[in-house]
């Protein structure tokens, strides 16, 4: 019988916090289309400042942000973006960049820490000269932190060193920062400091910080300026915008205090499980910040599907990755309680393999 509900599949099952909700029963709104919501252009402002941007756009989704911030920097079809070949943009955006904006993908390996390499970047960068036959290079992406890299974080002094190779050709920087208030916990390094080579970012505020919906985009004025007007085009104008920006300001303002916390959650469900395992088999290796990826050997007894299966029979809701990886996400309505009782539904769970009696002969 399940007697407790603990739901780690993604940062972004939060629910609205009482605060959340009042905020946003007790709004100043406007329409936000004729640009007149005032609640909007407090919470854009704040994330722009935050970033160390001259402003910001609310939009619905991270998704719609990197679109739009992609379409911007390439507003002329058959432009190139370099980008990493394992990044959100080019795997789970549905080639949005390309169907919609007519902007030609060059992908580059991304290491197993989520940067790409300097050189091979240099390499992808088109030559202006043969433009007869390529499509012309104009922007280069990054993600930090890096999801499918077991939420990898991008060094401030790396980015840097690919805002420096984007400006001796000419190009411009864009990062998706869909976890970016994660990234400057776990480096310690204040989130401006980590996006000042970037042209623009987009920060995800319904995942890591929790609230119900919604990213804000950053750059310049004139970035912003194009940027509203693609939002309109995509269909992304939204009325009294204010009562959704209402709760985005309270995650903004109440929890990215709370991210230390959760990255302390997931060290100790790592450390107390994970890491103490003493037998062969099944965990090959553990990333740790909010998020913990694990993969079960090949070859075990266990799959990844089974052992979902029987965490779900307890309550404990994870996120199948494939066949034999897991994905656990830790975020401020994961209590230490829920912690603890997630060990011990591993425990319960018994993953030891039970001998062979003929190996012991």
């Amino acid at each position: 019988m399940v007697t407790k509900s603990v739901d780690l599949r993604s940062d972004t099952v939060t629910k609205p916090t009482e605060a959340m909700r009042a905020a946003m029963a007790t709004a100043e709104v406007d329409d936000d289309v004729l640009g007149a919501d005032p609640t909007a252009a407090r919470l854009e402002s704040e994330v722009a400042k935050i970033m160390g941007k001259e402003a910001g756009l609310f939009v619905a989704s991270g998704t719609m942000g990197n679109l739009i911030s992609v379409l911007v920097h390439c507003d002329i079809r058959g432009s190139e973006v370099i980008l990493g070949d394992n990044c959100h943009i080019h795997i789970y955006e549905n080639g949005g960049i390309s169907t919609i904006g007519g902007v030609h993908p060059r992908p580059v390996k991304n290491n197993d820490d989520g940067t790409m390499d300097i050189g091979l970047i240099e390499a992808a960068i088109r030559d202006p000269r043969g433009e007869i036959v390529y499509p012309t290079t104009r922007l280069i992406c990054l993600e930090n932190s890096h999801a499918n890299t077991g939420g990898r974080c991008l060094s401030a002094e790396y980015t840097d060193k690919v805002g420096e190779l984007a400006k001796k050709h000419g190009l411009k920087l864009h990062i998706d920062g869909a976890r970016i208030f994660n990234a400057s916990v776990a480096l310690g390094v204040p989130v401006n400091r980590l996006v000042q080579a970037a042209d623009s970012v987009s920060v995800c505020l319904s995942k890591g910080l929790g609230a119900p919906v919604g990213s804000v985009i950053v750059g310049s004025k004139s970035f912003i300026s194009k940027a509203r007007r693609l939002r309109k085009t995509l269909g992304g104008g939204m009325r009294q915008l204010g009562f959704i920006c209402a709760a985005a300001f309270v995650a903004l303002k109440e929890n990215v205090a709370k991210l230390e916390g959760d990255h302390k959650k997931a060290k100790v469900l790592a450390e107390n499980h994970f890491y103490q395992l003493d037998y062969p088999a099944y965990i090959l290796h553990v990333t740790v910040f909010h998020q913990i990826f694990f993969d079960i050997v090949e070859g075990s007894k266990i799959t990844a599907e089974k052992l979902y299966k029987k965490l779900e029979e307890h309550g404990v809701l994870v996120m199948l990755e494939g066949p034999l990886r897991m994905r656990i996400v830790l975020h401020h309505q994961i209590s230490s309680s829920d912690v603890l009782y997630t060990l011990s539904c591993f425990q319960v769970i018994n993953l030891v393999p039970v001998p062979n009696p003929a190996d012991t002969d």
